[in-house]
């Protein structure tokens, strides 16, 4: 298996410096073998596992997990397979358990950011049938995606692979950068925001009810929340993330707080917009 992905990382790079008005990924190769190598776990040997990962209650809900995975440095290398295999565009590195340094990944953070092109998608957050989910980072000036692969292997979450690399066309370089801009040119914003700005949030008056009506743009700048400058963090259920899609809706979740913000944006004759806001923080 090693021989097979260290001749797809040749072949990839080979292929990367071809013909560049195809409009192939040149990482596409790399991702689909290191997805390939991970749906086909079981058939491993339990030497390249941690020793006897036993799923906990923890292992239920992803969301439970990787919470736990972030906090508890003992979980982590508990649920690290090594070496870990890290790729680096092009390069593959092996990590070792003696190498390994704890990854706090968004849980020092007030929040974490989760990325939809569909509200239906949102449910997958609370599913607990699945068995395969990649936790991802988009540093949005260095216009990077690093992706962490995870496995459930009998009951047990297992951290496969990293995977660093330049994000491509295909994976919402458009909306990427215009959040980019959106978030650090205030007039720019001012912009790009719906007036009137479609709002739902909590009733005050009654705790299990919610009200939408209507804010101005000038309002927006009141109630908007602190938005992420540098980096965007997303957990990737299954949802779709397609560079083609007219809509994008960017979740912010609290982290034990109670936070819960939800922009809703669409690409509208070209340019993109903030057409909805909905805050139900508790």
């Amino acid at each position: 298996m090693k021989k097979l992905i260290a001749g797809v990382v040749v072949f990839v790079f080979l292929s990367s410096c071809g013909n560049k008005k195809t409009n192939i990924d040149p990482f596409a190769a790399i991702t689909y073998e290191v997805d390939s190598v991970l749906h086909h776990t079981d058939s491993v040997s339990n030497e390249k596992l941690p020793e006897a990962p036993v799923p906990t209650d923890v292992d239920e809900s992803f969301d439970d997990f990787i919470y736990n995975f972030a906090s508890d440095d003992v979980l982590q290398r508990q649920r690290v397979k090594f070496p870990l295999s890290y790729y680096k565009e092009d390069k593959k590195i092996s990590i070792g358990k003696q190498e390994w340094k704890h990854d706090n990944l968004f849980v020092k953070q007030n929040y974490y950011t989760l990325l939809f092109d569909r509200e239906e998608d949102m449910d997958l957050a609370g599913d607990t049938s699945l068995t395969s989910v990649q936790v991802e980072w988009f540093f949005i000036k260095k216009r990077l995606l690093k992706r962490y692969y995870f496995e459930r292997i009998k009951g047990a979450w297992i951290l496969e692979a990293i995977n660093l690399r330049p994000v491509e066309k295909n994976e919402d370089t458009g909306f990427i950068d215009f959040f980019n801009r959106f978030v650090s040119d205030s007039l720019y914003q001012s912009q790009h925001v719906l007036d009137p700005l479609v709002f739902v949030t909590s009733d005050p008056d009654d705790d299990f009810s919610i009200l939408e009506t209507t804010i101005s743009r000038n309002q927006w700048f009141a109630f908007k929340p602190q938005l992420p400058l540098e980096r965007l963090s997303n957990i990737n259920y299954g949802q779709r993330n397609n560079g083609d899609s007219s809509t994008k809706i960017l979740a912010l979740k609290g982290i034990g707080n109670g936070f819960s913000n939800i922009l809703y944006f669409r690409r509208r004759g070209g340019e993109w917009e903030l057409y909805k806001f909905e805050d139900t923080s508790i």
